[in-house]
Parts: structure tokens; C-alpha cells; sequence
């Protein structure tokens, strides 16, 4: 196992302890008790970072983990808007992440319109029921370091610059961990 295969392995070891123990409202929700399908997706995104960015991240799962803090609970918290918001630094860097984000969801909603997407994009499509990946990315990024986001921003602006859309390959990784685990699209 290399050094990124191992950050992500004790990256996800922390996640899913994490996400396994968030409290839901009407208790444990099913992906709560779906650990290889959890793992599967959290794979298919880190694999697409940078070695550093991981190492920053995965440093961040650790001082939260020594302030008892839970960042799974603190994203959906954030996600629902039961947290204050975030420093004007922080915003900024998530602002430009997640605008990067949305144009790689909208161009692949365009060239491929017989995809459905689970979510919709943006968060003025929010409801009650359904959080957009706007949403939901900003609620996860509000719980990284300010030095993970400015490490994953880089990630995200090189592979801009590359003309390669990260959402794409995460997607694509994704599809193939699912059949790997026997999970069909």
C-alpha cells in the first residue's frame, strides 16, 4: 500500500466512525449501516486529491477527533443551517471551489442529459426533502481547515486547467467500486 492509499484508508477509518455515529432524527438512517457503499464513494473522491491535501485533512480528522468533535455531524448541522456561518477567508475559498464544482455537475448534466442526477445542482433548488450538491458541498468543505481548503482549491484549479472535470472521474470511480461490491447502477 503507498502513502495515499494509506491516508485514504485512515481517512475513511475515521469518516465512517464518524458518519456511523451521527445522530439522525427518527434514528440511524440506512446509509448509516451501509459501510462498504460509504467507503466506496469516500474512495472515489479522495483518490482524486493530492497527496497533501489528504495529509492535511486527514490532520484535521485528528485534532477533531481530540476536541470530540464530529465534522460528519457539524456538515449536515451546517448542511441544515444550525451552525453560525463561516470566517470571510473560509467563504471565499469555498465559494471558488464549489462555483468550479457546479460548472463540472452542469457540463456533465449537459453532455450526458440521460443522466439523472441524485441531487440537483444548485442550492435555490433546495427543499425540505432534497439538498442540492451545492448545499451539500459547502456544508462538508465548512468543516475542513482552512489549510485543507486552500491545499484542495489547488487540487480543483489544477485539474481545471487541465480541462479534466474531477466530478467526471469521481463518477466514473464511483461506477466502478459500486460493481466491484456488486452494487448496479
Amino acid at each position: 500500500m503507498d502513502r495515499k492509499e494509506e491516508l485514504i484508508h485512515k481517512i475513511i477509518e475515521i469518516e465512517w466512525e464518524m458518519f456511523s455515529s451521527v445522530k439522525n432524527r427518527g434514528g440511524k438512517a440506512l446509509c448509516q449501516e451501509q459501510p462498504e457503499v460509504f467507503k466506496a464513494i469516500r474512495i472515489s473522491n479522495f483518490v482524486h486529491w493530492s497527496e497533501a491535501t489528504l495529509e492535511s485533512y486527514w490532520s484535521d480528522l485528528l485534532e477533531a477527533q481530540n476536541h470530540k468533535r464530529n465534522l460528519m455531524t457539524e456538515k449536515y448541522a451546517r448542511m441544515e443551517g444550525m451552525m453560525p456561518p463561516v470566517d470571510a477567508e473560509t467563504a471565499l475559498l469555498i465559494d471558488k471551489i464549489v462555483k468550479q464544482e457546479c460548472q463540472w455537475l452542469e457540463s456533465i448534466a449537459m453532455q450526458s442529459p440521460h443522466l439523472k442526477p441524485v441531487r440537483p445542482i444548485y442550492s435555490v433548488d433546495d427543499s425540505p426533502y432534497v439538498v442540492s450538491s451545492e448545499t451539500y458541498s459547502r456544508g462538508e468543505l465548512a468543516t475542513y481547515s482552512t489549510r485543507t481548503l486552500k491545499l484542495y482549491l489547488q487540487d480543483v484549479m489544477d485539474m481545471a486547467s487541465k480541462n479534466i472535470n474531477r466530478i467526471e472521474l469521481i463518477f466514473d470511480t464511483m461506477s466502478e467500486k459500486f460493481q466491484a461490491i456488486g452494487i448496479t447502477s
